[in-house]
């Protein structure tokens, strides 16, 4: 079900000189047979060269001697070696669970065991880092996240922790003192979960503060707005404004436009906003990389990526600026690249594109979600269908043929049944595809007999379990009791036969490894609540938890051969904390301290000397 598909190789000739030639273009041929997407059309593109000269510097040896030896021995290293040792050492393997050191050469782990042993293949001159200490692990990986997103909210009004209405219009106000008359204000990253109005914001909190200025505040799940007068003016939305397909102009009991528009109602408020140019946008992406490697993520799944944006972050990632680890998810407008070019991928190995992201409805906290049955606190809506099935079956084709991935966001009980329903009339019309690897993104509230069906068809659900103890605080409302047990539901998936990988959805969330490792093991809240609603018994083990963020996030890109595990051969890409988080008290998780982060070897993120 979830196994690797990368078994099969081409024989190569090992006999002589005269092979030589032979056997680069046996390499070339093997690598296109390993990668397992579509390579552009008459090219072998920079990735196929990528592997091959890879294979073909493992294989020069052996080409140009004897098919048979009775012994051989290892060519010296000839790329400085550095070992680390020194702290508990997690490889995310069954077998093998820890190692006492780890030698690193040329960005590949070129060992991992008991200390003498990796010495030894290390040899004298190897720098030896002293782990004093901290626990390392596979380099851990954020499965959702928005990384454009999360940079531009290091760069305007976040509104993250926002702690009521109150607060929320005086933040407001302060930046419309530093702003011109007329400007436009826009933040993101408000919440009401926990705020002691007990309700969303309006137009009418927003007004006094900000009578000429328009005000658009996003939600922090990203599928809600909410706006002043002044700008639902600008926007030409009124009271008598229709709702958009997929989408919804709150109104109050009087029929008066509120200033909250959910999903597709955002979007004219939305063009009010000037885009961000390229020299912002490179700035924001920086400001990702530099927050990102702090907290100690070695790599990302980026998603409702802009593929306009794919050669600036590629060449950042060239540059060195861009220092995190890249697996990206365009928007539906850039499949028909990918099937007229197959996939990209940099020359370093960083920054990989070959997938599709799709949506399926909203949130649940704006109760966009699309349920089966209403909202049990307003009965009137079951939330918003965001894509039909003709459109998905026509999307879904074309993505097999290509074979591009599909990431699809579902959040609702009825929205991840009809979803997976779809997946599985896709498939069964390519019943010769059998390694597709398609996602659910958030798959957050299951009907319990979809359970079954994601190990069964194959399908990965990538989960965020800050989604859970967030939203857990308004959750039982929402759904009311009868629904709970489908609601992230992570230990019943996996012993359903399905991985999952974890991420954050930042900037939705805030990105923190501590806070989605410590969710999923706890299943609390940060501040340790939990009651029964919260379905303790879904928490994960830690071993498994430590898998969400490391070897499973690898199979959910098909990168499982080169990273997600500390083994011989593997990417040198490590976390190191300074604690370890799989033996301390649950509640420490979240103190802990990103000591290092390490991507190909190289250390692009190493917290300071203590003064």
């Amino acid at each position: 079900m979830f196994e690797s598909p990368h078994s099969d190789h081409f024989p190569v000739p090992i006999a002589g000189p005269f092979y030589r030639v032979q056997c680069y273009e046996y390499c070339l041929i093997c690598a296109r047979s390993l990668w397992p997407w579509p390579l552009a059309k008459g090219t072998f593109m920079q990735i196929t060269k990528f592997i091959a000269a890879a294979a073909l510097c493992a294989l020069a040896s052996a080409c140009g001697q004897s098919q048979t030896t009775d012994s051989q021995t290892p060519a010296p290293q000839t790329a400085p070696v550095t070992l680390y040792t020194g702290g508990p050492i997690y490889t995310a393997l069954d077998d093998g669970p820890t190692v006492e050191a780890v030698a690193v050469a040329d960005g590949k782990i070129l060992a991992a065991g008991d200390l003498a042993q990796v010495s030894e293949a290390a040899g004298a001159g190897a720098t030896m880092i002293n782990l004093d200490g901290a626990a390392m692990y596979p380099g851990f990986t954020d499965s959702h996240v928005h990384l454009l997103g999360v940079g531009l909210r290091e760069l305007t009004l976040n509104l993250e922790g926002t702690a009521s209405i109150d607060d929320l219009a005086a933040r407001v106000e302060a930046a419309v003192q530093g702003a011109d008359k007329g400007a436009v204000i826009f933040g993101r990253g408000w919440i009401e979960t926990g705020w002691p109005e007990g309700r969303m914001p309006t137009r009418d909190d927003l007004d006094p503060v900000s009578p000429d200025n328009p005000v658009i505040l996003g939600r922090a799940d990203g599928h809600a707005l909410v706006v002043n007068s002044a700008a639902l003016s600008a926007a030409g939305i009124g009271d008598d404004t229709p709702d958009p397909d997929g989408g919804v102009i709150e109104r109050d009991s009087a029929g008066r436009a509120t200033g909250i528009l959910i999903d597709n109602a955002m979007g004219v408020a939305e063009g009010l906003v000037a885009a961000p140019d390229d020299a912002k946008k490179r700035e924001a992406y920086k400001a990702a990389s530099d927050v990102y490697t702090a907290y100690g993520w070695a790599g990302i799944h980026n998603v409702s990526v802009d593929p306009a944006n794919l050669d600036m972050m590629e060449t950042l990632s060239q540059l060195g600026i861009l220092n995190i680890r890249v697996y990206n998810s365009v928007d539906k407008a850039g499949l028909a690249a990918l099937e007229e070019n197959g996939p990209r991928a940099t020359a370093n190995g960083r920054v990989l594109t070959n997938a599709m992201k799709l949506y399926m409805d909203g949130a649940l906290g704006s109760r966009g979600a699309l349920l089966t049955e209403p909202y049990s606190d307003r009965p009137e809506t079951s939330g918003l269908l965001l894509m039909q099935q003709d459109e998905a079956a026509a999307l879904f084709d074309r993505a097999i043929n290509a074979s591009v991935q599909v990431n699809t966001h579902a959040i609702g009980d009825e929205a991840n049944r009809l979803l997976l329903n779809w997946y599985e009339d896709a498939f069964s019309q390519h019943p010769d595809k059998n390694d597709l690897r398609w996602r659910i993104e958030h798959a957050q509230i299951l009907h319990t007999d979809d359970i079954a069906r994601f190990g069964a068809l194959g399908v990965i659900p990538s989960m965020q379990p800050s989604h859970a103890i967030g939203d857990y605080f308004f959750v039982p409302d929402r759904l009311g009791p009868d629904r709970l047990d489908g609601a992230y539901p992570w230990r019943s998936l996996i012993d359903a036969g399905a991985i999952i990988a974890g991420g954050s959805d930042a900037p939705v969330e805030r990105g923190d490894p501590r806070i989605e490792f410590y969710g999923a093991v706890s299943r609390r809240g940060v501040n340790g609540y939990q009651d029964e609603n919260w379905r303790p018994d879904e928490a994960v083990s830690r071993a498994e938890a430590l898998k969400m963020f490391t070897l499973w996030p690898a199979y959910a890109s098909f990168q499982e051969d080169r990273l997600g595990t500390i083994e011989p051969g593997k990417q040198a890409d490590f976390t190191v904390f300074s604690a370890d988080i799989m033996t301390i008290p649950e509640a420490d998780i979240l103190s802990v301290e990103t000591v290092m982060t390490i991507v190909d070897g190289n250390v692009v993120y190493q917290r300071a000397a203590a003064q």
